[in-house]
């Protein structure tokens, strides 16, 4: 049996090696993405994994390659599997897995960390330090347990962030299409998103990108919020429209924002652009302006999710392979 991983990143192998010798399968790796043209390198193996932010392409026919080639399964390492043509892997006879979970706590903790961060202006005093100016003058904080928390998808992450938030003392209130009873000892639940915008000091992000979650904050969603609250948004980039985001901060209609991913970010995150000057306009007004954190979607980057999205991964490409079921299949 032999597995092969796609985009696999340095910080990974050590996860990959130690799965390999505690099941004794051979798991190569390369450095590429899934697409139709490094589709080929598949070839003669008998489990396939990916991760990627750009779409896979191609059509059809490319799953239907793989299904041919003797290939049951294709697994995505990350929650998101927006870049899989699911339908048509389906129709191929392949089994689509994703990790759901690889650490709820990971994102979570870091949408808690960006709250605290912008609360306490720390931005603001990094960059006057950073001008040996000393003055707190204009920078008062505010104190997290006299803020009501938006959580706007309370699944897996959005409950853990919840439970982070409410033991800080924050009030919370969440907007999700399903209510979880479990988390009603620390949120209460609001009936649409507008209601959830009007009453919240934060509002922190956890949804999963479809075709209901994009452009979920718009112009209009952006002038419900106070114009002292905050937006995290530690999920996918394009649940914000990033052009009315700017507009919106522009203008003073909030106080600041904290962006783990943004639209358009396969072009900038994790790659090196220092002394040049960035294509995207918007990211660049964005990094000027002194109430807005940016990051190159890092929540989900601490070694136990690193290892739990390897680990899970393989244990289902080994399932499917044994002809067992996963309870990560689509």
């Amino acid at each position: 049996m032999k597995i092969l991983m796609y985009s696999v990143r340095d910080d990974e192998q050590d996860a990959i090696q130690a799965w390999a010798a505690a099941h004794q399968i051979q798991v190569d790796t390369n450095d590429l993405e899934f697409h139709p043209e490094t589709a080929d390198l598949v070839k003669g193996y008998d489990g396939l994994v990916i991760q990627q932010r750009s779409p896979i392409g191609g059509d059809a026919s490319l799953y239907q390659s793989l299904a041919a080639a003797g290939l049951k399964q294709l697994t995505s390492r990350t929650a998101g599997v927006d870049t899989i043509d699911i339908p048509a892997a389906k129709a191929a006879g392949l089994v689509v897995t994703n990790v759901p979970a690889y650490s709820p706590n990971s994102v979570a903790e870091m949408s808690v960390a960006q709250t605290m961060r912008l609360i306490r202006n720390l931005e603001m005093f990094d960059q006057r330090i950073s001008q040996q100016n000393f003055q707190w003058a204009g920078l008062q904080a505010r104190e997290i347990r006299s803020l009501t928390v938006g959580i706007i998808g309370a699944g897996r992450i959005g409950g853990t962030a919840a439970r982070l938030f409410h033991g800080l003392g924050a009030k919370v209130i969440a907007y999700d299409v399903v209510r979880h009873p479990e988390l009603e000892d620390v949120l209460t639940y609001v009936d649409t998103k507008e209601d959830l915008l009007r009453q919240v000091d934060v509002v922190d992000l956890h949804v999963d990108l479809n075709e209901t979650s994009a452009g979920l904050i718009d112009a209009a969603a952006l002038k419900l919020m106070k114009t002292d609250a905050y937006l995290i948004n530690a999920s996918r980039g394009p649940v914000i429209v990033t052009d009315d985001l700017v507009a919106a901060l522009k203008a003073g209609e909030i106080a600041g924002c904290a962006l783990d991913t943004v639209e358009g970010e396969n072009a900038l995150f994790n790659q090196n652009h220092q002394g040049e000057v960035l294509q995207d306009t918007n990211v660049a007004q964005l990094m000027q302006m002194p109430n807005v954190i940016i990051t190159p979607h890092v929540g989900f980057y601490t070694n136990l999710a690193v290892k739990n999205m390897v680990d899970i991964s393989l244990d289902d490409v080994l399932a499917i392979l044994n002809g067992e079921t996963t309870a990560h299949a689509f």
